[in-house]
């Protein structure tokens, strides 16, 4: 995994998109795929009342790679440095294998140059210091660019809150 990652607040978000339009604008992303992506579910009902969740879903940047180990020419590479999967654009064939192998299916096909792309977390950005586009654009503050660490931090304060509002003292 990438020493990055992209924390959602699932309270927070409200479904707008306008991570994927920001993504969309700043990696000039055609019409049709993706880089991230909001995916809605539900409804469901609490207490009565239908509510809608809206999941981000970007590319994980995982430890070991599906779509890396699959491509049969390297233009899928992992960044030594920082964890950060991507494409080298002039090496892809166009084979698609990325796309068959990723379980969450990030690699995206473009038309217009008939090969694959995907979510590099706009590293282009990240290394002027900068946060991905999807987390600067996000209108409700819902997107967080941490690390690993403290997510995990985060959800077990986060669940420790949750034990203390409801103590019987």
């Amino acid at each position: 995994m990438s020493i990055y990652y992209i924390h959602q607040s699932q309270k927070r978000c409200i479904g707008c998109r306008a991570c994927e339009i920001h993504c969309k604008t700043e990696n000039d992303v055609p019409v049709g795929p993706r880089f991230c992506a909001i995916v809605p579910v539900g409804p469901k009902v609490v207490e009565n009342v239908p509510r809608m969740n809206f999941i981000f879903m970007p590319c994980f940047h995982c430890e070991n790679p599906w779509c890396v180990s699959a491509c049969p020419t390297g233009a899928m590479q992992k960044r030594a440095k920082d964890g950060i999967v991507f494409v080298e654009p002039s090496l892809c064939v166009g084979c698609k294998s990325c796309i068959t192998a990723c379980p969450w299916g990030v690699p995206q096909w473009n038309r217009d140059t008939g090969r694959v792309f995907k979510c590099d977390y706009c590293r282009h950005r990240v290394d002027e210091g900068l946060e991905p586009a999807c987390v600067t654009g996000c209108t409700t503050k819902a997107l967080k660019w941490i690390t690993p660490d403290m997510a995990s931090l985060d959800k077990r304060e986060k669940f420790a809150r949750e034990i203390a509002e409801n103590l019987p003292y």
